[in-house]
């Protein structure tokens, strides 16, 4: 039986919201823990991300931020 990835990295972050909601739906749906589906997402996120609207969507996000964290 094959081995479960061994996560060797613990990193606090802090995330919104609606983020953390998504990830975690993200992590139900596809079977993994939360670790798990990010280091899934990061490790592939050149082939995961939609290299057209990523930009517009950062753009976005980052004008929110500010708004955001009051």
């Amino acid at each position: 039986m094959p081995k479960r990835l061994r996560l060797t990295r613990r990193t606090n972050i802090a995330m919104t919201e609606d983020g953390y909601r998504r990830l975690k739906r993200f992590a139900k749906d596809s079977g993994l823990e939360e670790g798990e589906a990010l280091s899934f997402l990061f490790e592939n996120f050149d082939s995961v991300m939609d290299e057209e609207t990523f930009g517009h969507r950062l753009r976005l996000f980052n004008a929110e931020l500010d708004a955001r964290k009051r």
